[in-house]
């Protein structure tokens, strides 16, 4: 069993690797953007919360480490530092390094303690000299290690905000190795603060118990971080401690009112009642002194409030700003990525018995249980796309990842590349996603390095200097497009084709047009480039990519212009577990249309007697070709008389499939076919209907590609995949 403190650091170790991509992103968006505040502050942030929540769990090193960052990191905050592209380097060097630690810290082995002091020193030499202190001492970059003093004679300047901290742990939290006095100091570590402890829950010395704590605080916090970096220090300690956070003075906001009255302030609090108060004030005598002689308040008590309203007041004195209340920022939670496919399965077992039980309904014609059925199947439906829904993440936190490739590997090129993303609000499974990223990389670092140009060579052809590489995401339907394009030289049909038959790749005699020879960069071994680097030029990667991109039932689609530049399209599904389809029915068997590709269906009297398996019919004037699936999965038995041509949009033209008969909409649980018949073609995967049977599932955009093709070679697989004979 986990104990509480492996529990602990395990929560630490996901956190901070979460707020080093956090990190890494504001970093990468300052490079473009070196003078917002916000981006910097988002930086001292992530840092900061690192820190401190890594000296509450033990991780020692990173504490430290980090710490020395974060000090050379708010000379920028304060302003004494510029960003520079150097800054940036260090401390994206000082990012992996945090990484690394984290690695360290779960694999047991030493971390690289050279490194750090490597980077460290580096940093501290890009510190300006500060000018000699009066006593004769040198400020430097450790002068920022000063403690603040813990009741300081004056509050913040009045450019900082001032927050009202109540921190009251239960009895109980140094159990989990929560320290309270290191959160008061991590608050102090913000800015100016006061910390007023409350003794009134200590009981007397018979009933002390000394491993429990009996304290509470309330702190006066001026500062410049807002409520999301004060109520970081407490992450860890949530459950464990009832945490009140409101802001009680604004620089911003101008108010020349006189700050709330003593009572005011202590009903807010919750430390007395309005009654308690009226009945007090009924003796005209001192507000403080008459609550704490009648036994309402604790003496100490006061003392906060009236701190507290001499504190606002002075700072609303010196400046000319309004103040506002925040909004309560909104809560979410983490959840295992594992507890989450669980219950998709769940889920998809509960439709296929749905559709068991509405079949079985069906059968017994029973008014009742048909009521109930349909019920039924509309709450299994609103669970599914629920469930499914919560699958689907934002392909933005995809992208960001992608800054630092691209930033990284450009300057390993000697080339000048920006990377720009559109459509980072797109959403897509998070199993696509997560399986989405190598293939990504590879397409990337391929424009990077065969695409883009030199610098040079892009201004002797009237380019930019500096290439602009676009990875852009769209839905399309029930798909996702995501395109990865670049402005480079383009890829040259001719020259491609040449070094396929120089690498054996296809025969010397073998002739093809242009598109057919750019898609020629999908073959295994295949390279267009002259010498082998760190890069790339070992013939291995887009046929990777490929096969990468029609597991997760894609496929890939290459456009390019010579001296323009080449787009790279992959289309993907929205999901892979669960869609909409049509059923229907050919030579006996059933098969399930994804439902996101019908457009309509149509009655078909009569076959054609044409050649070839691709038709011709006039639909509304309109040409249509179609298919006949009976010939394309050799299909035995007579046709009937009427057949149903279902339209479909593949690749953005319209086909017909001819089928016998439609069965009508079918929720679909997607099953894989598992490694023998997993690359059939036209098929991409199956699903289990409610009578317990297999029903195959059409992977449309394939069909027609297969047969505009040659004659199929693969229909015995085919039938035997689905328990018939060829």
């Amino acid at each position: 069993m986990q104990s509480q403190e492996d529990a602990n650091r395990a929560a630490f170790i996901e956190e901070a690797q979460d707020l080093l991509a956090e990190l890494e992103t504001a970093l990468l968006e300052l490079e473009a953007q070196p003078d917002d505040r916000d981006l910097v502050a988002r930086v001292f942030r992530a840092m900061h919360t690192i820190k401190g929540s890594g000296a509450m769990f033990g991780f020692d090193d990173i504490a430290h480490f980090t710490h020395d960052v974060e000090t050379v990191f708010d000379k920028v905050r304060n302003g004494e530092m510029p960003v520079t592209r150097q800054l940036l380097d260090l401390t994206l060097a000082s990012r992996d390094h945090i990484a690394r630690l984290l690695q360290c810290a779960v694999s047991g082995e030493a971390p690289d303690l050279s490194h750090a002091a490597a980077i460290t020193g580096s940093l501290r030499a890009l510190v300006p000299a500060t000018p000699a202190s009066p006593d004769g001492t040198a400020a430097g970059p450790d002068a920022a290690n000063a403690e603040c003093p813990s009741e300081p004679e004056e509050p913040c300047p009045p450019c900082a905000r001032t927050w009202r901290v109540r921190f009251r742990p239960v009895p109980s939290i140094l159990f989990s190795g929560a320290n309270p006095l290191s959160l008061l100091d991590e608050l102090r570590d913000l800015g100016g603060a006061q910390v007023f402890p409350h003794f009134s829950d200590v009981p007397g010395l018979e009933d002390l118990q000394p491993e429990l704590c009996h304290l509470w605080w309330d702190v006066l916090l001026s500062t410049e971080s807002d409520e999301a970096a004060i109520r970081d220090v407490f992450l860890f300690v949530e459950d464990d401690a009832d945490i009140d956070i409101r802001l009680v003075d604004d620089a911003r906001i101008v108010d020349d009112a006189a700050y709330k009255r003593l009572g005011e302030i202590l009903i807010e609090r919750g430390d007395v009642s309005a009654d308690d108060l009226h009945r007090v004030l009924d003796e005209q005598r001192p507000l403080g002194r008459l609550l704490t002689d009648a036994g309402v308040v604790p003496p100490e008590r006061v003392d906060a409030a009236l701190a507290e309203q001499q504190t606002v007041r002075t700072m609303r004195q010196s400046r000319d700003k309004e103040s506002a209340a925040r909004e309560d920022s909104g809560a979410s939670i983490r959840v295992a990525a594992s507890k989450l496919d669980f219950l998709v399965d769940l889920v998809g077992e509960l439709v296929i018995v749905q559709a068991q039980l509405s079949q079985a309904a069906h059968q017994r014609s029973d008014p009742g249980l048909l009521g109930l059925v349909e019920e039924l199947e509309r709450l299994s439906d609103e669970l599914r796309d629920t469930t499914l829904g919560i699958r689907m993440l934002p392909i933005g936190t995809t992208f960001s990842k992608f800054r630092r490739l691209v930033r990284d590997l450009s300057a390993e090129l000697g080339k000048d590349v920006e990377l720009v993303t559109l459509g980072g609000e797109t959403e897509l499974d998070k199993t696509v996603i997560e399986r989405l990223g190598d293939p990504l990389v590879h397409c990337l670092r391929n424009s990077l390095d065969h695409g883009v140009e030199a610098p040079d060579v892009r201004a002797a052809a009237g380019k930019p200097r500096t290439g602009t590489v676009t990875l852009s995401a769209a839905h399309a339907g029930g798909e996702v497009l995501i395109t990865i394009a670049d402005d480079g030289a383009g890829i040259d049909p001719v020259r491609v084709l040449e070094i396929a038959r120089r690498r054996g790749v296809i025969a010397q005699d073998v002739e093809l047009p242009p598109r057919e020879a750019m898609e020629l960069i999908f073959a295994a071994g295949f390279s267009t480039a002259d010498k082998v680097t760190s890069v790339s030029g070992r013939g291995v990667g887009m046929d990777v990519v490929k096969r990468s991109i029609e597991a997760l039932r894609g496929r890939i689609e290459l456009d390019s212009a010579v001296g323009k530049g080449t787009a790279l399209t992959i289309r993907l599904p929205l999901t892979l577990a669960i869609i909409d389809g049509l059923q229907v029915l050919v030579g006996g068997e059933s098969y399930v249309i994804p439902l996101n590709h019908v457009e309509e269906c149509a009655e078909h009297a009569t076959p054609s007697s044409g050649e070839g398996r691709q038709r011709i019919i006039n639909l509304r004037g309109e040409i249509v070709p179609y298919i006949r699936l009976r010939e394309l999965f050799s299909s035995s038995g007579p046709p009937p008389a009427i057949e149903q041509v279902v339209v479909v949009d593949a690749q953005g033209s319209r086909f017909g499939l001819v089928v016998d008969c439609v069965v009508g909409e079918h929720q679909t649980v997607i099953k894989s076919l598992g490694r023998i018949y997993k690359d059939v073609p036209g098929i991409s995967g199956a699903t289990i209907k409610g009578d317990g049977s297999m029903a195959l599932i059409l992977d449309v955009p394939g069909l027609v590609q297969l047969a505009a093709d040659q004659p199929p070679r693969w229909p015995g697989a085919l039938a035997t995949a689905h328990g018939g004979s060829a």
